[in-house]
């Protein structure tokens, strides 16, 4: 029988418990859930193709290809991705769990992940059978190790942390990986949330000045979860890698993983549309703005965080000091700890709390200077 680690979401149950005794009720800014409406004209979209007696097509239909290929020209310098090289997916966690599987990967094969990051890159090593490595860069493993390298994964913007990794950066991870023989998939969901220098997009891995124009092993990963708030959709797609999503189509209709016909549908407007996304953005900037400065105002220093929905944040301790702290204020936060030893004595706060939820935390935490 396979066995995994615990869910480790299950270890904050004592202090959720704890900031629930606060008399103004908890704050939760741990799960990067969505909370804010799903936007009305994906609402219409789902429920006008609600009618969907029959099966629907594992690669997507014609049409939300083509629109996610327009998405990718239009928001990701991607001008001429071929549709047929484009698929839907039951969110991207699904994805990213079965993707060594998926890819054929098996004991004695190596999938790097990087050193802080998403549990789900570890667990989708272990389901398929290899072994999993953090490394930020290739060339940080020894030769042995490298040798034995099968798939990379990056994560720009990164979960927890908001790390933004260049063009050049990125196109040095592609050039190494390849002389291994490597496929390289880059989950790149919080693309479209990027502050500061990254307020225009994030580079992606795709995109010419990374790829050289030759997208072969190498893997783009989307979720519209959070720009779009449609996680309750698991509304997600996967693009690139010619040579790899004819097999990945074929295994995945084999498994019988498809996206309902009404939720591509879904998809197929919400990848039309820029102007919601804009201004879920501008929600999640005003919460940013807001929280930041209370961060700092009880002694939390963020760090990184240059996009996506998180603020990366650490007060010099112990993480779980720090997690207990906040929830004595009724504010419940993700420990580090659990995106990797090198998580070790930071939190993770999201922004998709109600605007009234964050305000509550400001003052609670402002209160403490």
């Amino acid at each position: 029988m396979l066995t995994l680690p615990d869910y480790p979401w299950e270890s904050l149950r004592p202090f959720r418990e704890r900031a629930a005794r606060h008399p103004d009720g908890t704050v939760d800014l741990s799960i990067g859930t969505p909370v804010d409406p799903t936007p009305r004209l994906i609402q219409e979209a789902l429920a006008t193709a609600a009618d969907a007696p029959g099966y629907p097509t594992t690669h997507g239909t014609a049409a939300l290809r083509e629109a996610i290929a327009g998405w990718y020209a239009r928001r990701r310098r991607v001008p001429a991705l071929d549709p047929e090289h484009i698929m839907p997916t039951v969110g991207s966690k699904e994805l990213v769990a079965w993707l060594p599987l998926l890819l054929g990967l098996g004991a004695g094969d190596v999938v790097v992940r990087p050193v802080v990051a998403y549990p789900t890159y570890d667990i989708g090593a272990r389901l398929a059978g290899a072994e999993s490595v953090a490394a930020d860069s290739l060339a940080d493993l020894d030769e042995t190790t490298r040798s034995r390298v099968r798939l990379v994964w990056v994560n720009s913007p990164g979960n927890p942390t908001g790390i933004v990794r260049t063009a050049a950066e990125l196109k040095a991870i592609v050039d190494d990986a390849r002389g291994l023989g490597a496929v390289v998939a880059s989950d790149e969901c919080y693309a479209e949330l990027g502050w500061g220098q990254w307020e225009d997009g994030v580079p992606g891995i795709l995109e010419d000045a990374v790829s050289g124009g030759d997208l072969t092993d190498l893997i783009s990963v989307y979720s519209l979860s959070k720009q779009s708030n449609l996680a309750g959709y698991r509304a997600s797609f996967v693009a690139g890698a010619p040579n790899l999503m004819p097999t990945l189509v074929n295994t995945r209709k084999h498994a019988g993983m498809i996206v309902p016909f009404p939720v591509q549908e879904a998809m197929r407007v919400a990848v039309g549309d820029d102007a919601h996304v804009a201004a879920q953005k501008d929600l999640y900037r005003g919460r940013r703005e807001r929280l930041q400065p209370a961060l700092a105002a009880f002694g939390l220093r963020v760090e990184h965080s240059e996009a996506g929905l998180y603020l990366w944040a650490t007060a010099g301790e112990d993480t779980w000091d720090t997690v207990g702290r906040l929830a004595d204020l009724g504010i419940v936060v993700g420990p580090g700890s659990f995106y990797g030893a090198a998580g070790e004595g930071y939190v993770r706060l999201a922004l998709t709390a109600p605007d009234e939820r964050i305000d509550a935390a400001v003052r609670r935490l402002s209160a403490t200077a």
